[in-house]
């Protein structure tokens, strides 16, 4: 366990004189300036994590327009789908219609141009 410790918190493994100083700098200072750095270090973790979950609120806001645009364009699809199909039958009726009076011209023609013959 002690080298993990002393690898983790490399400040603590020195040798301290009997006085509490190491390197002439007492162990209170020491302490002091590493907890400013971690200080600062966690102030900067936290605004990093803030700008994080920001962009991620804005993500997802972005994701659930998108999303609902998807839903609509699929409805809207739909829709037109359903429309065409319906043109689709008009227009073969009417060409059915059309055919089925061009054929009965066509009979009437031929039945009046047969008599004229005679």
């Amino acid at each position: 366990m002690a080298p993990t410790i002393a690898a983790t918190l490399p400040f603590c493994a020195q040798s301290k004189p009997a006085g509490g100083e190491i390197s002439g700098v007492p162990e209170a200072e020491m302490l002091r300036k590493r907890n400013e750095e971690l200080e600062k270090e966690l102030k900067k973790s936290v605004e990093r994590e803030m700008k994080m979950k920001e962009e991620l609120e804005k993500t997802w806001r972005r994701l659930k327009v998108a999303e609902e645009a998807e839903e609509r364009l699929c409805f809207q699809l739909g829709e037109l789908e359903a429309e065409a199909v319906d043109q689709a039958r008009d227009y073969r009726a009417r060409v059915v219609n059309l055919m089925e009076q061009l054929s009965a011209l066509q009979k009437l023609l031929l039945s009046s141009s047969s008599s004229a013959s005679k």
